[in-house]
């Protein structure tokens, strides 16, 4: 029998799971395999998304105990491009589970109802999974204006929720080492067991936060090096002379999403520059002085870039992230283009970040929330089912993590919901 994708609706279906927003692709794909692999719940696993790591669907109380440390130690027993049934722990308790790994390493977990048996029709998953991950990986590679909003919106309320997490339980743990270790208690057995698991708490805890920030995170020096291949693969047959000015091995790191607008927009950046005529010489580089990242790209001689085509392909990132952008272009003298990013998200209130990570559809109908308006009233306006319209509400609870339309309305009173983010 020959491996072919068993839902109804086939490949048009799974077009529908890639062209969505990449926020809410778990849902979008947990609704396609659930016919032909029933499961209560959906991990997808990827490095590829700094803000959100994980992708869910399903069982809320099981989904949002699903930890970092258990894919990963998942990931390690499924090879590449396959599709197996196992017994892993997962939430905290042994499973049965499906889990597919792709050629590029994002991992696919499923738990299926009942007990344990084998994936059913394993290649056809790998298959549907494989065009699932690849979509992902090109839409952040891409940096759309949503992706980095998104990212940024949860990046930052993953860093803020794990610095009081750290500092809250490091100054118990520290407290108890200071009580453990005082001359005045007795039982030095007990007290040496009880100083030894609040040692390796301490180190747990660290390593959580350190593990986190290797995932939010990238290296400004690698991140480079990874536009510095692309660049070259893009241009291998341009006769101008590509030159590459990379930042320091030791600058600090940048968060995830800011390395991949940079490399985004870099290369947008300089598809415009080679597009001018005469062009002899491009020099690339990235600084990070201070708190920003510094891309700065210019040519020599040529000064014939279209700026304002350039600025209109940039800003909608560059507005996400904050960033600064500087473009000059004298015919004969040359052109010079720089994009400064801020590596700190701006102060502001948590509704406000939250409402960042709102994609379009979803600001239109808290708008219309805010306004007092049903599902039914919604579905009119814009245009779409009441089905649709209930699946974005509850999107935008989650997101503002609200409980009420109430609450939804109050949090939007004052939010400028008709532009465009």
């Amino acid at each position: 029998m020959h491996d072919t994708l068993a839902p109804a609706d086939g490949l048009p279906a799974l077009r529908e799971v890639v062209a969505g927003p990449l926020h809410d692709i778990a849902q979008r794909f947990s609704r396609f395999l659930s016919e032909q692999w029933p499961h209560a719940a959906l991990v997808i696993f990827t490095r590829e998304c700094t803000g959100r790591p994980r992708k869910v669907a399903g069982a809320a109380d099981l989904i949002h105990q699903v930890t970092i440390d258990e894919l990963e130690t998942l990931k390690a027993a499924v090879g590449r491009g396959h599709a197996r049934g196992t017994t892993a722990r997962i939430g905290g308790a042994p499973r049965a589970v499906w889990a597919v790994r792709d050629e590029e390493d994002t991992l696919l977990l499923l738990v299926p109802h009942g007990a344990e048996r084998p994936v059913p029709r394993p290649g056809e998953l790998a298959a549907a999974f494989g065009i699932v991950a690849t979509s992902i990986r090109q839409q952040v590679a891409q940096a759309s204006p949503d992706y980095l909003a998104e990212s940024r919106a949860a990046s930052s309320e993953r860093a803020r929720t794990i610095a009081e997490m750290v500092a809250a339980h490091e100054t118990s743990l520290v407290a108890i080492l200071a009580t453990l270790r005082s001359s005045a208690l007795d039982d030095a057995r007990a007290r040496l067991a009880a100083t030894d698991t609040a040692s390796a708490a301490l180190i747990a805890l660290r390593s959580l936060q350190k593990t986190d920030q290797e995932m939010s995170q990238e290296n400004v020096h690698d991140a480079f090096a990874k536009l510095r291949k692309d660049i070259r693969q893009m241009l291998r047959h341009h006769e101008a002379r590509i030159e590459f000015a990379a930042p320091p091995r030791n600058e600090r790191p940048v968060p995830g999403e800011i390395a991949y607008a940079a490399r985004a927009m870099t290369r947008a950046t300089v598809l415009a520059f080679v597009a001018q005529p005469e062009l002899t010489r491009v020099r690339i580089a990235w600084s990070c002085p201070g708190s920003s990242l510094v891309v700065d790209v210019r040519d020599q001689e040529a000064g014939k870039l279209d700026v304002p085509a350039l600025r209109r392909q940039l800003e909608g990132r560059a507005q996400t992230l904050g960033a600064v952008i500087t473009l000059d272009a004298v015919p004969g003298w040359g052109s010079h283009a720089t994009v400064a990013f801020p590596l700190e998200p701006p102060a502001g209130r948590g509704g406000q970040t939250r409402l960042a990570a709102l994609n379009p559809r979803e600001r239109e109908v808290l708008r219309l929330v805010a306004q007092g308006k049903r599902n039914k009233a919604i579905a009119t306006d814009l245009g779409i089912t009441e089905s649709t319209v209930k699946f974005h509400v509850a999107g935008l609870f989650r997101k503002l993590d609200v409980t009420s339309r109430g609450e939804a309305a109050a949090l939007a009173a004052g939010a400028d919901l008709d532009s465009p983010k």
